[in-house]
C-alpha cells in the first residue's frame, strides 16, 4: 500500500512481494501527471522466443499509470483500479532494460487516461499504450 512515500527508495520499497517486484520494476522518477519506471530484459520478463514479452510490457505500463494515478488521490478516500489496456507493440528488445513513461492526458473525478511509451536503452519504441485508471470512493 502507498503511503506518505517521500523518497524513490521508499516507493521502490513497497515493491517488495509484488509483481513489480518479480518482474524486477524500478521507479525512477514520480512527479503529478508523469512516471517514469525501467524494468529488465530477463528470463522474468522474456516470451520463449527470448524477446520481452508483451504482457511485461502491459504489466509495466498499467503498474506505472496506477501509481500515477495513486499520488493524485486521497488514499484515505479513494482506491484506484486499472479499467482499461490498449497496447501496440511496435518493437522488439532481447536484452538489457526497457524504459517507460507515464503522462496523464486526462485527469477527471472518476477516471484518469494515461498514455505510455516504453522504449529500449537505445531510445527506440518498443511498445504504446493508453490506460484508464478508474477511482473508486472507498
Amino acid at each position: 500500500m502507498i503511503t506518505l512515500i517521500s523518497t524513490l527508495e521508499e516507493l521502490n520499497a513497497t515493491s517488495q512481494g509484488t509483481l513489480m517486484e518479480q518482474l524486477g520494476i524500478e521507479y525512477l522518477e514520480l512527479k503529478e501527471g508523469y512516471v517514469k519506471a525501467k524494468m529488465p530484459v530477463d528470463k522474468r520478463t522474456k516470451q520463449p522466443f527470448d524477446y520481452l514479452h508483451g504482457g511485461a510490457s502491459i504489466a509495466l505500463a498499467e503498474t506505472i499509470a496506477s501509481l500515477g494515478s495513486a499520488v493524485l488521490v486521497d488514499l484515505e478516500k479513494y482506491e484506484i483500479r486499472g479499467a482499461a489496456v490498449t497496447a501496440n507493440h511496435i518493437g522488439t528488445v532481447a536484452r538489457g532494460n526497457v524504459y517507460a513513461e507515464a503522462k496523464l492526458i486526462h485527469r477527471g473525478s472518476i477516471t484518469h487516461v494515461w498514455d505510455i511509451e516504453i522504449k529500449d536503452q537505445g531510445g527506440y519504441r518498443v511498445s504504446v499504450s493508453r490506460i484508464t485508471v478508474i477511482v473508486i470512493p472507498k
